[in-house]
């Protein structure tokens, strides 16, 4: 029993490589989500707004899906990354085409209108769930 408990120790340190890599894509993606954006997410979600809380929840979890993907499939350490990588840059062109598309969209976000946020959120978990699937490679 000992014998098969330190065997599976053995994975600890690929689970910290692969985990470090992960959040470190995330903090990437948080700060370039938040960059683009004309609005200050943390600021409008500090002041409990909750179209921009939906906004950025479901911007992160569209980009934590692929991202998982990315980790589950990877061939190695560099391949997550650059997977992770094409997954950030996907869910980035997400909001950009979501902004074109909905008029006035982080106005309306920064005013709290919870559809818009919603919408938001829906549209970037679905790119996500597509990106996700497509990296089954």
């Amino acid at each position: 029993m000992l014998e098969t408990t330190l065997s599976s120790l053995d994975g600890l340190p690929p689970f910290l490589a692969y985990f470090a890599v992960a959040i470190v894509l995330v903090l990437v993606f948080i700060g370039l989500y938040t960059w683009i954006t004309p609005h200050s997410e943390m600021d409008l979600i500090r002041a409990n707004n909750p179209a921009a809380a939906l906004a950025f929840g479901g911007a992160l979890i569209g980009f934590a899906l692929p991202l998982s993907s990315a980790i589950t499939h990877s061939l190695s350490l560099l391949d997550c990354a650059i997977w992770g990588a094409v997954a950030l840059v996907v869910q980035v062109l997400t909001f950009t085409v979501l902004r074109f598309s909905i008029k006035q969209l982080p106005e309306r976000i920064h005013n709290g209108e919870i559809a818009t946020g919603i919408l938001s959120a829906a549209t970037a978990v679905a790119v996500g769930l597509i990106n996700a699937a497509c990296m089954s490679y």
